[in-house]
């Protein structure tokens, strides 16, 4: 059926009764069909064919139920068979006794696990003249016997025989005195303790897919994500502004501030190394003074007299060569 088209597999099941309320393709490959009505529930069950297909619709086994915790003393002495019988009309299909382990034994407890045929928990069942408050079951982690690995159970377990103590492979834990080692999380505690953190997050899934009634895998993935970071944020600089690319790491570093800039005079004027040119003329014209001091505010050492006529652009060159020597600046 992995050839058929999306539009012909949704006609398809449109026509067997309607449109359901949702469809889900599974990692098998199989339809997860959630119906609006027993009507519609019943008409999937006795389809037989599907787009000149052989088919087979089963009922999902953990979905269509729910499981309910009560705690009574008053139904200690009653068996488990004798219970499900006076709560079967109440929708109950099993009845299971919390059991607590106490050197080597199994001792019975007033808590009692029951199964219902109906995905909505009950708030109260009556048991006999008793209302007992029912409260979700939300079960521990599921963790393999033999590899020790969470997730999965001894029956479909591929895995080596693991150590549940030192997490060594081919390795049994009845006498086994080496130093504890988890294979889950790899910290100092045996696989089948609850402070690992590993199956604190199995727990966390098993609440979730309890509270919301879905499946493991939908539950694991509300989850995930919240533990992980993306390869794109690992990627991510942490330091560097991407605004202002700086580093605070750098910026951060405190600096003595330049002092102001400061004209230096010389004490010895230098002698013009031209011959043309012993004298600068005080008289220039108008556009050299909109450009430039007045010389002798520049240089007061440079005497006023004048030997012989120069044209505007000699004046402007002596005066920028005289100017550039005696008159440096320096960064204290």
């Amino acid at each position: 059926m992995s050839q058929k088209s999306p539009f012909a597999i949704q006609k398809a099941i449109q026509g067997i009764n309607g449109e359901p309320k949702s469809v889900k393709k599974l990692r098998s490959g199989d339809l997860l069909i959630e119906t609006s009505s027993a009507l519609q529930a019943k008409s999937f069950l006795l389809t037989k064919t599907f787009l000149n297909y052989s088919l087979t619709v089963n009922l999902h086994r953990s979905l269509n139920c729910c499981r309910g915790v009560i705690s009574e003393t008053d139904l200690l002495c009653a068996s488990e068979a004798e219970i499900l019988e006076g709560l079967s009309d109440q929708g109950v299909t099993q009845v299971r006794r919390i059991k607590i382990k106490k050197d080597s034994s199994f001792f019975p407890t007033k808590h009692l696990i029951l199964t219902f045929n109906s995905p909505k928990l009950p708030s109260t069942i009556k048991a006999g003249y008793l209302n007992c408050k029912i409260r979700p079951y939300i079960p521990n982690p599921l963790r393999c016997f033999k590899c020790q690995w969470l997730g999965h159970s001894q029956t479909s377990c591929r895995g080596q025989l693991t150590c549940a103590r030192c997490a060594s492979v081919r390795h049994s834990s009845t006498d086994c005195t080496l130093e504890s080692k988890c294979i889950n999380c790899s910290q100092l505690h045996s696989a089948d303790s609850k402070l690992c953190p590993k199956w604190k997050i199995e727990k966390q899934i098993q609440e979730i897919k309890t509270n919301k009634n879905i499946s493991y895998f939908e539950a694991r993935k509300l989850i995930v994500p919240q533990l992980t970071q993306t390869y794109a944020l690992a990627l991510k600089p942490s330091t560097i502004s991407t605004t202002n690319q700086t580093d605070p790491n750098i910026t951060n570093i405190i600096c003595p501030p330049l002092q102001c800039l400061k004209p230096v005079y010389s004490q010895n004027p230098m002698p013009s190394t031209s011959s043309s040119v012993s004298t600068v003329s005080t008289s220039t014209s108008s556009t050299q003074e909109n450009l430039l001091p007045s010389p002798s505010a520049i240089i007061p050492t440079i005497q006023k007299t004048e030997t012989r006529s120069l044209s505007t652009h000699d004046k402007f060159n002596a005066l920028s060569t005289k100017t550039s020597r005696v008159c440096p600046y320096y960064i204290q």
